[in-house]
């Protein structure tokens, strides 16, 4: 579904990631792991089109997107659910999540999707009236992502979800991934807490210094020596 091949972007002058190869196939869960500033999110931003790619490919479908402004790739079938959520704190829940299906084909069908997404994340529809700014962090990052999901994507890219939410709520947020994913939406999950996201992933990539250290399953990842000591406190 997705490959990347070789792919190297920059900000600038300033390379963030070397020569990065990953894939993801039709309805699979996989996961970026790795530290703060490893690179993970620009690998996301490059799939997306908001940071330039020097060198690469990166294919969806038969389509190379590295040449593609970032609307036609969102038109292509792929959410980007970026970090620190970036809800519009004036605008109602709803308003929010309508905003989220722009695209021709998912604005056609946004009343279904709607309720869809108000069935996934209950508290959404409780609120659909209440302004966004108002509500918690773990409802604004479920708002996020149901303003994914209103893109009817064929991939769902995350981008640190559990990113400063209380541990229940954290929980709460990959118990409706998990939920997503089981739907047969495939994910691309960039994550710090390694333990939890390797629960959630099929596979997965550990990224440092903005290039893939390693790849593997999520057991064989858990399991090795060198993603037990950086990564998982053992």
């Amino acid at each position: 579904m997705l490959k990347l091949s070789s792919v190297t972007a920059s900000y600038g002058a300033v390379p963030a990631v070397s020569e990065v190869s990953i894939d993801v196939g039709e309805g699979e869960a996989v996961g970026l792991l790795g530290a703060n500033g490893a690179g993970k999110s620009t690998v996301l931003r490059a799939i997306s089109g908001l940071v330039k790619v020097t060198g690469g490919s990166i294919d969806f479908f038969g389509t190379e997107l590295t040449r593609l402004p970032a609307h036609r790739v969102t038109a292509l079938g792929i959410a980007h659910v970026p970090e620190g959520r970036q809800v519009f704190p004036e605008l109602t829940v709803k308003e929010n999540l309508e905003i989220g299906a722009y695209i021709p084909s998912a604005r056609a069908d946004r009343a279904r999707t709607l309720e869809l997404v108000f069935s996934i994340f209950p508290v959404l529809a409780e609120r659909r009236d209440q302004l966004a700014g108002t509500m918690s962090g773990g409802e604004q990052q479920m708002l996020a992502v149901g303003r994914g999901l209103m893109l009817k994507p064929r991939l769902l890219m995350l981008d640190e979800p559990s990113l400063g939410l209380a541990p229940v709520m954290a929980d709460a947020t990959f118990e409706k991934v998990q939920e997503i994913h089981a739907m047969g939406t495939a994910i691309l999950l960039v994550e710090q807490n390694v333990s939890r996201a390797l629960s959630l992933v099929d596979r997965a990539y550990v990224v440092e210094s903005g290039r893939v250290i390693l790849q593997g399953s999520s057991a064989e990842l858990a399991n090795n020596r060198q993603v037990q000591t950086a990564y998982l406190g053992l």
